[in-house]
C-alpha cells in the first residue's frame, strides 16, 4: 500500500467520489492515471506513479487540537486500513476526519479509551465499502 504524500494527491482524491460515512469519518476515493500523461507534447509525471492501493489520512486542527490526538488518529487510521487492503481497489483512497471527538467523554489527548473508539469507527467505515467478488472480509 502506498501512501498519500502531496497537497495535489490529496486535492485529487477529495475531488473524487464519497465511498462510505460514519459519525466521524468520511472515506474518499478517486482513479489513478496512466503513469506518463502528455500534456500539449510534454510528457509530465503524474500524481501516482504505481498502479497499486494509495492510502491517505486527513486529521485537521479543526477536530483534533492536539498532535497527539491527531497521530494516535493518524496511526489508527493506518492500522485499520492494513486489515481491510484486500477490499481496497486499485485507486486512491482518502480517510478525512470530519467531526471532533467529544472531549467530555475522551478527556485524555491518547487515551485507550479514545484509541479504542477510533478504531471501531474505522472498522465500522471500511465495513461499508463494498466487496469485489472472490473476497474474504476480515
Amino acid at each position: 500500500m502506498q501512501r498519500l504524500k502531496t497537497r495535489p494527491q490529496f486535492q485529487a482524491v477529495l475531488a473524487g467520489q464519497t465511498l462510505a460515512r460514519t459519525a466521524h469519518f468520511a472515506l474518499h476515493c478517486c482513479a489513478l492515471e496512466s503513469p506518463v500523461a502528455v500534456v500539449q507534447g510534454v510528457a509530465t509525471p503524474v500524481l501516482f506513479p504505481k498502479s497499486a492501493v494509495w492510502l491517505g489520512a486527513m486529521v485537521p486542527k479543526r477536530w483534533a487540537k492536539r498532535a497527539v490526538t491527531r497521530n494516535a488518529i493518524k496511526r489508527q487510521i493506518y492500522n485499520v486500513s492494513a486489515d481491510f487492503e484486500p477490499l481496497l481497489n486499485e485507486r486512491a483512497h482518502l480517510v478525512r476526519l470530519r467531526a471532533a471527538f467529544d472531549r467530555s467523554q475522551f478527556v485524555s489527548a491518547s487515551s485507550d479509551v479514545l484509541k479504542a473508539a477510533v478504531r471501531a469507527e474505522l472498522q465500522q467505515l471500511f465495513s461499508r465499502l463494498p466487496v469485489p467478488a472472490g473476497t474474504v472480509t476480515p
